[in-house]
């Protein structure tokens, strides 16, 4: 199961970097990410396999998780149009996604408020 964890970090040189050290020393892999800058506030969003190792290890190295939560994986071709015609599929079935980036070996990482209703419409 792909977990998507959400880690406050100080908007400054170096955060992404701890943080992303502290999980390769624990042992666990960063299968996807994506970070911004949201009111002065770093965000860094990283996709594991092993979120109570990462868990673990980002709070007791002092990061804060602000959000933990099951997100879906869906192969996507790298070819223009592809993710609109995922995203489209799960627009015509209401369901509101709240969270989207891509993977290396390009995978959509979707979230959902109802990941139920998001497995459920990719079918």
């Amino acid at each position: 199961m792909a977990t998507d964890l959400t880690i406050a970090l100080v908007d400054r040189p170096g955060s992404l970097a701890k943080a992303s050290d502290v999980l390769g020393r624990a042992g666990v892999n960063i299968e996807g990410a994506t970070g911004h800058v949201c009111g002065g506030e770093g965000v860094f969003h990283v996709l594991v396999v092993d979120a109570e190792r990462a868990r673990r290890a980002l709070i007791d190295s002092g990061f804060e998780i602000q959000a933990e939560r099951t997100v879906v994986r869906v192969p996507v071709e790298n070819k223009p149009g592809e993710a609109a015609r995922i995203l489209r599929r799960l627009a015509d079935a209401e369901v509101n996604v709240d969270l989207l980036y891509t993977t290396l070996d390009g995978t959509l990482v979707l979230g959902a408020d109802d990941t139920a209703a998001l497995r459920a419409a990719l079918g």
